[in-house]
């Protein structure tokens, strides 16, 4: 029994969650028992965020997530799979409104695709900080986060809002195995 640790540093994007996924799944093989997920990040795309997100929850043993020192964007949602989540003294959380790139032009139907996969892509952030936070001191005003009204966190906020459960610079266990995944 034996706790794996991965130290994510880099974007969500297809080549960081298949890598991920690839070192759970190396994880479990070798008889992990638990995935210590310590996370630097500035988001990236939403439908790997939100894959990575159902992937770690679906794990059969438990996955402990930290901020290492920045989470942000769809960041905060790969970290809301921890069943249990830390972060640093000296580390912040970022909620944001989204935003896309458009390439060329687009046509009517296009653009109305592209606005309710945004509305869902809203609705199911929310959703998600909701659920993990539920029961928080301070209940968070999420979805104007993600419309108009951008939040940074500290610590002791995320502590308050339920977005962490304790402050802690977790200590690397002398027994654990290590991986990385970063661009």
């Amino acid at each position: 029994m034996t706790t794996h640790i991965i130290n994510f540093t880099g974007p969500i994007n297809s080549s960081t969650c298949g890598q991920l996924i690839e070192k759970c799944s190396q994880a479990l093989e070798r008889d992990a028992s638990t995935v210590l997920l310590k996370i630097a990040t500035m988001g990236g795309d939403c439908s790997y965020g939100f894959s990575i997100y159902n992937f770690l929850v679906s794990l059969p043993i438990p996955v402990h997530t930290h901020n290492l020192g920045t989470i942000e964007s769809m960041g905060n949602i790969m970290f809301l799979a921890g069943r249990h989540r830390t972060a640093c003294r000296h580390s912040k959380f970022l909620i944001h409104p989204f935003h896309w790139s458009l390439h060329g032009s687009i046509d009517h139907a296009r653009m109305s695709e592209y606005a309710m996969s945004l509305d869902y892509d809203l609705d199911l952030y929310a959703d998600i900080v909701n659920e993990r936070t539920e029961g928080a001191h301070e209940p968070m005003d999420i979805r104007s986060y993600l419309k108009a009204s951008p939040r940074i966190l500290n610590p002791k906020a995320a502590l308050a809002t339920g977005l962490i459960h304790a402050i802690d610079d977790v200590a690397m266990p002398v027994d654990a195995v290590h991986a990385c995944i970063h661009l």
